[in-house]
């Protein structure tokens, strides 16, 4: 089955007017996307921002009459529409349809990130099986890649890990592939945590190896190595809670920032982390350090 889709650019103040009149002239759903290429990369804890100007997009069924709808759109709209188009949607298999573009992805010398449906490229290597499912961390984003190619760098022999925020468990997981001796991953997102625990099964991994729990039953030694790959205005607001995870003399590796917040970030953890340069790929940083003895 087809759809078609009515695209409407807006300014933020008609925004809510126009999605009430999309529904009302037929539309089955609406969805907003930047139309200036503003990104709004960290918003405050329970805000839904939006852009200044957007893309409002209605879906309707292939069947429905246009000029009508569009007569009806305009009835009910108050503002003046602007560069509106119509466009066919081919009906396709949306949660499924992104796995034929997700491929094996080198993390370092030795490392791969092998979708779970694929074959390894390379057998001999570290191969990492994983199917991220709803939870963030595929190794595709800049911010995961940065800590994986970290982590592949590192002697991780007999070291324990927690991974803070660990979404899909891709970092978790890694660690232990490279050789670290015990992992715990932690995340407030149940979601995250199953997809976690699955991913851990499919490369072999045990319980014991691979602790996961949500945050507020986090009841773990300090570790060898602390990993949090989330955002920076958590990253400062955990600052306590992080440093006192992390052994004296252990590394701290922390991604999810922007050029201009890591200052800020490495002002919360300074007085007990000695950092390194930081790395960046495309517009995001990832900072590593060393706690003092």
């Amino acid at each position: 089955m087809s759809w078609l889709q009515l695209r409407v650019a807006v300014n933020k103040p008609e925004v809510e007017a126009l999605e009430d009149a999309l529904l009302a002239s037929g539309a089955v759903s609406v969805t907003l996307e930047d139309g200036a290429d503003h990104p709004i990369l960290e918003p405050g804890v329970g805000e839904t921002p939006l852009w200044d100007s957007l893309r409002v997009t209605g879906l309707y069924p292939a069947d429905i009459h246009t000029e009508l709808a569009l007569q009806l759109l305009c009835e009910n709209f108050s503002g003046q529409l602007q560069r509106w188009r119509w466009e066919i949607l081919e009906d396709q298999p949306w949660e499924t349809l992104w796995t034929e573009h997700y491929q094996p992805i080198q993390c370092g010398e030795k490392l791969w990130v092998c979708p779970s449906w694929r074959e390894p490229p390379r057998p001999d290597a570290v191969n990492l099986s994983l199917d991220p499912g709803l939870a963030f961390g595929s190794g595709t984003h800049a911010t995961t890649f940065l800590c994986l190619q970290w982590l592949d760098a590192q002697v991780l022999a007999g070291k324990t890990v927690i991974d803070f925020g660990c979404g899909s468990g891709i970092l978790a997981i890694a660690a232990l592939l490279l050789g670290a001796k015990q992992v715990i991953a932690t995340d407030n997102d149940p979601q995250a945590l199953l997809a976690t625990r699955d991913n851990a099964r499919r490369n072999g991994l045990s319980e014991a190896q691979l602790n996961v729990c949500l945050p507020q039953d986090l009841k773990a030694e300090p570790a060898d190595i602390v990993l949090a790959n989330i955002l920076a205005e958590p990253l400062i607001s955990l600052a306590g809670q992080l440093t006192a995870l992390t052994v004296p003399g252990g590394q701290l590796c922390l991604s999810g920032m922007i050029a201009s917040q890591t200052e800020a970030v490495m002002s919360a953890y300074s007085e007990h982390f000695r950092f390194a340069s930081p790395s960046c790929r495309e517009e995001w940083f990832c900072l590593t350090a060393e706690k003092g003895r």
